[in-house]
């Protein structure tokens, strides 16, 4: 999702929806994924990476990905077509309402998803100090405004979303571990979480 570009994050994990959200709840995927998953795509060179990238997808495009995260998301998507990719760049707006999308269900979310930091600890503070928002709107209002006190260094710090270099994708039951076993042998993986404190979120972030 297009959004401010901001260094790159060292989140422990991030949320997962539609651009705006987080992770949507766990759907069955719509048809079949093509086989050979996690091994052939760790193999693929940068040329065939790049190959693939020559017919353009609308969705992918939508995400506003930094190149490494971009090639990895098409050699997903060409090994499983069915899959569905939500949450790419995120701007600080973005990355309030996606967060909020998933504290309304877990007060406790932000500390026990991202990793240890000043702005982390900012977050869940106003969360503590605030239990009468509760609604999504109300309490990404109020996340939006310690993102907007934070630094460019703080916020690459926080979350690789803010820079372009993570996507998130759609938990499905069928084929869920091959689909699983692919995106942790994407080309430049850092990083795939398949659960946020407590909460099912495919997120894969990348160096």
């Amino acid at each position: 999702m297009p959004g401010s570009r901001i260094p790159g994050p060292e989140g422990k994990n991030d949320s997962l929806l539609s651009p705006d959200a987080g992770t949507l709840a766990r759907a069955t995927s719509q048809g079949p994924g093509l086989p050979g998953p996690g091994a052939e795509i760790s193999s693929l060179s940068s040329e065939g990476v790049n190959a693939m990238t020559a017919e353009i997808d609308p969705e992918i495009e939508a995400l506003d990905l930094e190149d490494i995260a971009r090639s990895a998301a098409y050699a997903l998507r060409k090994a499983h077509p069915a899959v569905r990719l939500t949450s790419g760049r995120r701007s600080r707006e973005d990355q309030a309402r996606a967060m909020a999308s998933n504290v309304v269900q877990n007060r406790k979310w932000i500390e026990q998803t991202y990793a240890p930091s000043p702005l982390c600890t900012r977050c869940q503070e106003w969360v503590d100090k605030n239990p009468g928002k509760k609604t999504e709107a109300e309490i990404a209002e109020g996340l939006l405004s310690v993102l907007n006190g934070a630094s460019d260094e703080e916020l690459g710090k926080f979350s690789k979303h803010l820079s372009g270099k993570a996507f998130d994708v759609q938990p499905v039951d069928k084929d869920a571990e091959a689909i699983k076993t692919a995106i942790r042998g994407l080309p430049g993986l850092d990083k795939f979480l398949d659960r946020e404190g407590g909460l099912v979120r495919w997120h894969a972030q990348f160096k």
